[in-house]
């Protein structure tokens, strides 16, 4: 005897080789012995054998009409040797039985399982919302299938086109579109990007990282609502300074200026002038909505995108020959021995004098002029001289506290595209990359004097109770992190008691939110804490804190990517193939004269600070990788800084290859059974 059994929802048959009560041996065809619980039996037979039983039910089944079988079907609960005998004939023999078993399993969108072998058939409403489902998941199968075509072919559908970003990105891995780029990939045997690309949904490298950006962080567009420009409701009296700021040729959000007065005189005022959007712009407002909304201002070269409306900025930014609203800090100090005597803070209106730029004055203003080695030509000279001579004291200063001098071996870089500014760029730009070395007079002037103001205004905020947003960081140990918080801790790296970013308002979101707490101290003394925006312990700050966290390093990592983008483009642009490098760990190699890491085949085993010449064999601007092999060594290791070793997990990040979220391992899209 046979019998026909249910194994964990699938069905087998075999030969009986002995039976009890609950249970039964059966022999299968392949001679394997397996136990069977007596309920789990179906179907007892003498002939056909199970194996043309199986497939004589598989072959009836497939012809069995659904929507008949429906219509046969008894009210209740019935079992499929009923129901063949209903659809069949009366003398529905094992066959027949064992069609109606296999094909009622097979439609639980028609019949119910309601047991080994009985089944109820579902509403008729419940049966057209699942044949509808059918048919519409046939029809986007089919869709897959097409677009999947298209995209092998060399042409890239519209609606794939226009979710380019999602299914590379941020997928949803059910979608149609997604399916089909999966579903070409593995057709064509080809890689994502490389089969987007070629099928034209990727014109142009720049675009693709420019859009992807959008796409991420900017959903709805970089345009602002139409927003009015809020005056400042104070008549602001005028400081008898004249300021001067320093800043690049490109920057309009001028947030800093500085002034000296008393010069030779004993006694010298440093006044640390910072634009002042707060006094116009209230909290809860519809421009506050909309900073705290960006939360900082966007850099790329040639571009950016403002984090207030460029009718704002024009309205606060310390432009030269304006008298500006700005939040002063006045430092009194001995001109002799430099020690503070006095710090002031005022709310006010600030005469402009000039706009100091980097790109036209550091070649000029050097140290040798800054200490009366050589004859200096050009603004303001004596008070930079003084700021100099008071930047290299706070430094020193800072220094004795961190324990060990700021070691800044790397040089910054400013990229410039010949564009009109006016546009964004598109990527056929001509790119300049020019080095700016860290601590040069002009930016070591200005470091240090903000340095100064937003460490001093931090505890002055603690000292009167009011909160604030502060940077701190522990300790000057391997991995310990910058931390943002509430409390005024102190800041390691830096070498300062506390430090509270308050100096870039017009650009920084933190800023602005700190800078009304100081205008609240300005304008209350020690009843501030009561009329500040923000209260102790108050929950907006720590959600404004989370969210500025993770849009500022989104904003990071976008503009390093971006300017590793131009860099490649460098390369492209000036026919470079060799490059001279210092070894890093694991086979990268930085550039000595471009921001640049890259891995280089041959630098593996070689210690670091190896200085060593490269062949450049590879650069993708899509996804931004660049490959190198060592040429030749070219003299003994050198020790690396203390920054460049510090930043070495995030160059190591930056030099890797783009990575996308799309799984092309994922199940190919196969239609559904038809009804």
């Amino acid at each position: 005897m046979y019998v026909l059994f249910d194994d964990a929802g699938k069905f087998a048959a075999g030969r009986v080789m002995s039976e009890s009560d609950a249970s039964l041996q059966v022999e299968l065809d392949s001679g394997k012995r397996v136990k069977v619980k007596a309920a789990n039996v179906l179907l007892r037979f003498d002939k056909p054998s199970p194996a043309e039983l199986i497939a004589a039910g598989q072959k009836l089944a497939a012809d069995i009409d659904l929507d008949l079988a429906w219509e046969f079907a008894p009210e209740g609960d019935f079992g499929f040797a009923q129901l063949a005998r209903d659809y069949f004939d009366a003398g529905a023999g094992v066959e027949k039985q064992a069609a109606a078993l296999f094909r009622l399993f097979d439609a639980p969108h028609y019949f119910r399982r309601v047991g080994k072998g009985l089944f109820r058939k579902a509403p008729a409403e419940t049966v057209q919302a699942a044949l509808a489902a059918i048919e519409k998941k046939k029809q986007v199968a089919a869709q897959i299938d097409a677009w999947a075509a298209e995209l092998v072919a060399g042409r890239c559908p519209q609606p794939v086109r226009e979710q380019l970003y999602k299914i590379l990105f941020k997928p949803d891995k059910n979608a149609p579109e997604y399916k089909a780029v999966v579903e070409a990939a593995r057709r064509s045997q080809c890689a994502p990007l490389e089969l987007l690309k070629a099928a034209g949904a990727i014109a142009n490298p720049y675009q693709f990282h420019w859009r992807r950006f959008l796409f991420e962080q900017f959903p709805k567009g970089t345009g602002f609502p139409a927003l009015e420009v809020p005056p400042v409701a104070d008549e602001l009296p005028l400081a008898p300074v004249r300021a001067f700021s320093i800043d690049d040729s490109s920057t309009t959000e001028i947030d800093d200026a500085l002034s000296v007065t008393g010069l030779g005189t004993g006694t010298v005022v440093l006044g640390i002038h910072i634009a002042a959007p707060g006094l116009a712009i209230a909290p809860d407002s519809a421009l506050d909505k909309v900073a705290r909304e960006r939360l900082s201002t966007v850099y790329m070269p040639g571009w950016k995108i403002t984090m207030l409306p460029p009718a704002v900025v024009a309205a606060y930014t310390l432009d030269e020959g304006q008298e500006c609203p700005a939040v002063s800090l006045y430092v009194t100090l001995d001109e002799a021995t430099l020690e503070v005597r006095e710090r002031a803070t005022r709310v006010e209106r600030v005469t402009v004098a000039a706009n100091l730029r980097h790109d036209e004055l550091d070649e000029v203003v050097t140290e040798a002029t800054l200490v009366g080695d050589a004859v200096p030509e050009y603004p303001f000279a004596a008070e930079l001289a003084f700021c100099f001579r008071l930047a290299k004291h706070l430094k020193a200063q800072r220094e004795q506290v961190r324990g060990k001098p700021e070691t800044f071996t790397r040089p910054d870089y400013s990229f410039r595209l010949d564009t009109d500014g006016e546009h964004e760029p598109d990527g056929s730009e001509r790119v300049d990359i020019r080095v700016r070395r860290r601590g040069a007079p002009l930016d070591l002037i200005v470091s240090e004097a903000m340095i100064l103001a937003n460490s001093t205004w931090g505890g002055w905020l603690a000292e009167l109770g009011v909160p604030g947003i502060y940077r701190s960081q522990a300790a000057l140990a391997p991995g310990v992190k910058v931390r943002m918080g509430t409390k005024p801790l102190p800041h390691a790296g830096m070498g300062v008691a506390q430090y509270a970013w308050a100096t870039s308002p017009l650009r920084r979101y933190v800023d602005l939110v700190n800078q009304w707490q100081i205008i609240a101290c300005a304008r209350h003394g020690r009843t501030a804490a009561l009329a500040a925006p923000f209260r102790p312990k108050d929950a907006v700050l720590f959600s404004i804190i989370s969210a500025f966290d993770a849009a500022y390093s989104a904003y990071n990592d976008f503009q390093h990517g971006i300017e590793r983008f131009w860099t490649l483009r460098w390369l492209e642009q000036n026919a470079v193939s060799e490059l001279e490098a210092t070894v890093m760990k694991d086979g990268l190699v930085r550039a000595d004269t471009l921001p640049l890491v890259l891995r280089a085949s041959g630098c593996e085993a070689l210690p670091r600070g190896t200085r060593v010449r490269v062949r450049v064999t590879g650069v993708d601007l899509l996804t931004l990788d660049a490959h190198a092999s060592l040429l030749e060594r070219l003299d003994t290791v050198a020790a690396l800084a203390e920054d460049e070793i510090d930043t070495e997990g995030d160059d190591a990040a930056a030099a890797a290859p783009l990575a996308l979220a799309i799984d092309v391992d994922e199940p190919a899209a196969t239609p559904a059974a038809p009804a």
